[in-house]
């Protein structure tokens, strides 16, 4: 099917490409260090307000409100992105860049949940903006290889980073109360450093011409990035509920596919470190930066340059499933000897992470939410797959340590093995594949289809 955006899905990956991948990457980055670091400090800041007790209300709270805001961004910006996706594309870092500053002058805990929850806002519009801007900008044949880096790979990075500071603040001596607060303020630089190339980058020619009905400024933005002159494409005048509706059932479905991946990771990160890094002589932070350096971080690299675009989403996120049941039900019939042998639970937490990271990569990274949304409804859609997401992680955070106290670790990871072949059911029954497919045959929104390239 040829429509006026084939100069875009036919369009050789480029250097273009890489520069959105960096602009929208940075942000993502700032994401994952943001909501990793205050795992990483919370005993520090706990201790600096005088709170002794780890799994009381006050850290629940903590730990919980970016993620609580994240949620609330999400859907204000999946609403305001209907009206423009560069701009709002900005202020997403501009907000996490201020709040991480503020966080280093927070005069208690009171106001440091306050001050980070207004940060998740600003994470949760950039789970909303980049991936739809990526999208909208990407090429059929690399458009997961392109979200999959700026998503995927850079989430993870940003936590990396994040405890890389901690242990580097912690070995030079710095207060603790100096600690936490220059680990949380260092968010700041990423953030800040990526604000010019988010207002540079153009907007997406599918907006302009579906959205904002100007097809002449859609024309310009895809001969800026192909080089190719089209006819011009056709504004979408349907109504949005009527869009909705149609698409509703595909979105939710991604949605839960998100809320179901969260849980399983979240949770977790709940037993890995706490069973194995002890009997290998190491802290948790430590721990979880060789898992990062030596099976996470790869993997992902992996998945979004060799497998999301040749093999397909649901392949991945399938047999990702699949595979991190399989190592939680190795790691429940092990646990009685991994004190004995630390070793041999390093390496099967190692393939769990490896496993998991495939689901990370698809659902995860935010692709089903704006592949399976039409143009006129994308960030709408992609903010309520994202609400799915920091559900299944609030589940996580409030639930599952409870779930802790009733079944015991060995039943806890019985429960996260059965969810996760839970997300291979649902995803192999419930979303079309979408590696290889144009936006508009995705969701049949061949409003133009007629329109073929012409070299200019």
């Amino acid at each position: 099917m040829a429509t006026s955006f084939s100069s875009l899905d036919e369009e050789r990956f480029k250097s273009f490409h890489w520069r959105a991948i960096v602009t929208t990457g940075l942000g993502v980055f700032c994401d994952g260090y943001d909501l990793s670091s205050i795992g990483i400090v919370l005993p520090l800041v706990l201790g600096s307000f005088g709170i002794a007790k780890m799994g009381g209300l006050e850290a629940a709270m903590l730990a919980a409100s970016a993620l609580v805001g994240a949620a609330v961004g999400a859907l204000i910006f999946g609403l305001l992105g209907q009206n423009g996706r560069k701009r709002f594309y900005g202020l997403d870092v501009l907000l996490m860049g201020v709040m991480a500053v503020a966080q280093a002058f927070a005069p208690d805990l009171t106001w440091l949940i306050a001050i980070r929850f207004v940060l998740g806002i600003g994470i949760g519009a950039d789970y909303v903006l980049s991936p739809t801007i990526m999208a909208e900008h990407a090429n059929r044949a690399d458009r997961g290889r392109s979200i999959g880096v700026g998503f995927a790979v850079m989430w993870p990075l940003g936590a990396f980073v994040a405890g890389l500071l901690n242990l580097l603040l912690a070995g030079l001596g710095v207060s603790h109360d100096l600690q936490w607060r220059l680990v949380l303020a260092a968010g700041a630089i990423p953030a800040f450093s990526v604000l010019y190339l988010r207002r540079a980058m153009p907007e997406t020619a599918r907006y302009l011409a579906r959205l904002a009905a100007d097809p002449g400024a859609a024309v310009d933005v895809i001969r800026q990035i192909s080089g190719q002159t089209v006819r011009a494409p056709k504004a979408d005048s349907r109504p949005f509920g009527q869009v909705f509706a149609a698409h509703a059932q595909v979105i939710l479905s991604a949605a839960l596919l998100w809320l179901v991946f969260d849980i399983v990771i979240y949770s977790g990160i709940l037993f890995g470190p706490s069973l194995i890094a002890k009997s290998l002589g190491m802290g948790p932070i430590e721990f979880s930066l060789v898992m990062q350096a030596v099976f996470g971080i790869p993997s992902a690299l992996f998945y979004a340059f060799r497998v999301l675009d040749r093999v397909g989403r649901k392949p991945l996120q399938v047999w990702g499933f699949v595979g991190a049941a399989a190592m939680l039900v190795l790691f429940a019939v092990l646990k009685q000897n991994l004190a004995t042998l630390p070793l041999l639970g390093l390496i099967v937490y190692g393939l769990y992470t490896v496993a998991i990271n495939g689901p990370a990569t698809v659902s995860g990274a935010g692709i089903l939410g704006v592949e399976l949304s039409p143009t006129r409804v994308r960030t709408f859609g992609q903010a309520i797959t994202v609400i799915g997401g920091r559900t299944g992680a609030s589940i996580s955070a409030f639930l599952f340590p409870l779930l802790f106290t009733r079944l015991g670790e060995v039943g806890v990871i019985a429960l996260l093995a059965i969810v996760s072949l839970l997300g291979a059911v649902l995803t192999r029954i419930l979303v079309p594949e979408t590696a290889g497919i144009s936006l508009e045959e995705i969701n049949n929104d061949d409003l133009d289809a007629v329109a073929t390239p012409q070299t200019a």
